[in-house]
Parts: structure tokens; C-alpha cells; sequence
């Protein structure tokens, strides 16, 4: 808590610096980054996920102006981007500012009561690592928006808003997961979503002195995630659709019942059958870590997070060789209580339960085998669950 408000204070200062020191008001805000647990690419099937809100975020600091302009300082990049409430286009060159020109594009065709703000951030999400440092950004804009504008807005048709303004303003086909956990989080727990009803459900971790989320980072960029991406969803979207023949009520994988995948699976092309089966099962594992979580069976969610990996690899095939090297030595390590990929995958992170008193041999022993066999070195993030996107006081 200590360092989120002294990097607050920066990011105040920032903007006294860079905008002048009469800023008044001045507000700011924090939305998280995140890791998901377990459900990975179940959220576009209608699925069930089961994300944790982390304690790094992106903190914007902004005070109003009168003009309706929006003027940005981001100052990780030591860059700046204008624009006016009343021409809200994308920026090719600063394409950084296009997430929260969206968002405030999307509030104000919603007929909101937008004001011009001067606002300056920073984050200390890791990039291109899976963490959602985008929706962090998403999230942190919305709520400025809401603080400054002094309108009110349900924080989960905030979370619609920011998805929306990723799909449509930024160009990347996201689902809901990432907006929603940075929105909604809440310290000391996961959050059970259902991406279909967007109904929602918090569970309880274990306390943070007996297990850490550690989070890995190969640092292996993902560079086939979007081609791949659309290849997977058209074919779990063709493995509906030739299901429907025999199950004619099923809107989406999340329909599916392993018994009937087990029933029908022959009519499917050995590929798609695969994707499904991935899709399918992931889900009962997220119903069965609820399960296993709100029991204190961490033994059992670690099986869970290990049959996640081992069906990401083998069947929907989106781990890779630094992802497959990194989860296998933490499963070798005495305190590991779980560790799978987590993410689009061909890249980024791994998420490991751990227990509290390993952490420190968990991190020497993953480092040093993952550095001996790829000659990469690491990159690891100790996490406890925070609280979702809130205004700060200093």
C-alpha cells in the first residue's frame, strides 16, 4: 500500500509539473492488472473464469478544464497526446492514448456529462505479459471520466464500456474478463464470473502469509496470439455448430456437458473435437476450483491448475516450449502448490499458488533451470489479490 501511494504522489506531481501547479482539484484513481487462475479461453464460449485483481496498477492523477479538451501525460513514455470531447478520433501515433479515447468516445455516446481534464499516469503492469496493463488503462479512464464529470455509473456497465471501446475504438476482439476483474476486484479474493450472465461471485483465497501468487514471465513476446486466437474461436464457433445438429438447444460450448461432448465428439473434425474438449472440461475445472477454494482444498486446485496446463498444451495447443519449461520445473518444487500458463499463451506468463514461506526457493530454482535450458532470463512478480478500480485519497 505504502509504494501504490508514494507512486501516487509521483504521478501527482507529474501533472503539476508537466501541467502547472494549480491543478485544483486534483483526483486520482487506480485500476489493477491481473492474472486468471484458471479459465482460459473459456471466456469467448460463454464460459466460466475464475481471475484475481493484483496488486499492480495503473494510477492516473487529472484535474478539470473548462474547454473540453483532454490533454495526457503518460509518464512511463515521457509522452503527451491532445484531443477535443467534441472530435474524438484515434491517434496512429500515439497509440497508447487510443484506449482512453475510446472510452470517453463510448461515455459520450451514452449522452454522458463528459468534462475536458488534464491527466497524467503510470503503471507498473508489466507489458505484453498478459497482465491486461490495456484494461488497467481502460478502467483508470472510465472511472476519471466518472470522478471529473461528477456522473454516476454503475462500475459494471463501466466494465461494458471499456470492453467495447477495446473492440471497437482500439481494434482488439478482448472478451469481458479483463475489465471486469480490474473493475470489480477485491483484495483476498478471486472473482467466479460467468461471461455469459455476467453474474459474479467473490471466493475467498487462502491468506497471504500461507500462499503467494507468483507470477513468471517468460519473456517471450506473443507473437502468434492474434492469428491463432481467431483460428481457435472459429473452431470452437464451427464445433457448435455441428453439435447443434445432435444437442439443438446449445447456444455455445458453456452448453456442453463432457458426457454429451463424450456422446457426439465423433461427428467433429479431430482438431475442432480437441478445441471443445479443452473448452469444455476447462470450465467444470473453474466450477471445481470454487468448489475446492471456498473448501480450503488447495491440494485440489492445484490438480485443477495442472490439468488447465497440461489440456492448454496438449489439446488446445497454445502453450510453447519456454511456457512448457517454466511450468513443469515449478511442478518439480517442494511448496509449489499449483502453476499453469496463464493468458492468450505462445508467450507471456505463468501464474504458481505457492506457499508463503517458498517463495524465495521458488524463484531461484524456476530462474535458474528456465535460464540453463532457453539462455532467458525471468522475470517474476510476488502478487497478493487487490482491490478493483477506486479513487485514491492522499
Amino acid at each position: 500500500m505504502a509504494d501504490m501511494l508514494n507512486r501516487a504522489k509521483m504521478v501527482r506531481d507529474k501533472l503539476w509539473q508537466v501541467f502547472g501547479n494549480n491543478q485544483k482539484p486534483t483526483r486520482i484513481v487506480k485500476a489493477p492488472g491481473r492474472v486468471n487462475l484458471i479459465g482460459e479461453h473459456t471466456d469467448y464460449n460463454d464460459g466460466f473464469v475464475l481471475p484475481v485483481a493484483v496488486d499492480r496498477e495503473i494510477i492516473m492523477a487529472a484535474s478539470p478544464r473548462d474547454d473540453g479538451e483532454v490533454h495526457l501525460y503518460a509518464v512511463d513514455l515521457d509522452a503527451k497526446s491532445s484531443f477535443s470531447l467534441e472530435r474524438i478520433e484515434r491517434d496512429p501515433h500515439a497509440s497508447w492514448s487510443n484506449y482512453i479515447r475510446g472510452v470517453l468516445l463510448l461515455l459520450s455516446q451514452r449522452g454522458l456529462p463528459l468534462r475536458g481534464m488534464n491527466a497524467a499516469f503510470s503503471g507498473d503492469v508489466p507489458l505484453a505479459a498478459g497482465m491486461s496493463s490495456s484494461a488497467a488503462l481502460e478502467m483508470a479512464s472510465g472511472l476519471m471520466a466518472k470522478v471529473i464529470g461528477g456522473f454516476d455509473i454503475d462500475m459494471v456497465e463501466l466494465v461494458k464500456v471499456a470492453q467495447a471501446a477495446e473492440n471497437t475504438f482500439v481494434g482488439v476482439n478482448c472478451g469481458i474478463m479483463d475489465q471486469f476483474i480490474s473493475g470489480l476486484g477485491k483484495k483476498g479474493h478471486a472473482l467466479f464470473l460467468d461471461c455469459r450472465s455476467l453474474d459474479y461471485d467473490l471466493v475467498p483465497l487462502p491468506p497471504t502469509d500461507e500462499y503467494k501468487i507468483v507470477i513468471a514471465n517468460t519473456m517471450v513476446k506473443r507473437g502468434l496470439v492474434d492469428s491463432a486466437y481467431n483460428e481457435r474461436r472459429s473452431q470452437c464457433e464451427k464445433g457448435v455448430e455441428i453439435l447443434k445438429e445432435y444437442l439443438p438447444g446449445i447456444k455455445a460450448l458453456r452448453d456442453v456437458s463432457l458426457a454429451d461432448f463424450d456422446e457426439y465428439k465423433e461427428h467433429l473434425p479431430d482438431v475442432v473435437a480437441r478445441r471443445c474438449e479443452h473448452v469444455i472440461a476447462e470450465n467444470e475445472r473453474v466450477l471445481a476450483s470454487v468448489k475446492a477454494l471456498r473448501a480450503g482444498d488447495i491440494a485440489e486446485f492445484g490438480r485443477l491448475m495442472r490439468a488447465s496446463h497440461e489440456s492448454l498444451r496438449d489439446l488446445y495447443e497454445v502453450s510453447c516450449k519456454e511456457l512448457d519449461i517454466m511450468v513443469e520445473a515449478a511442478w518439480e518444487i517442494t511448496g509449489t502448490c499449483g502453476a499453469r500458463m496463464t493468458g492468450a499463451g505462445f508467450g507471456g506468463c505463468t501464474v504458481n499458488l505457492v506457499e508463503g514461506d517458498r517463495v524465495h526457493d521458488f524463484v531461484a530454482v524456476v530462474r535458474d533451470v528456465y535460464q540453463k535450458k532457453t539462455g532467458i532470463t525471468p522475470e517474476f512478480y510476488v502478487c497478493e489479490a487487490e482491490d478493483g478500480a477506486t479513487e485514491l485519497e492522499l
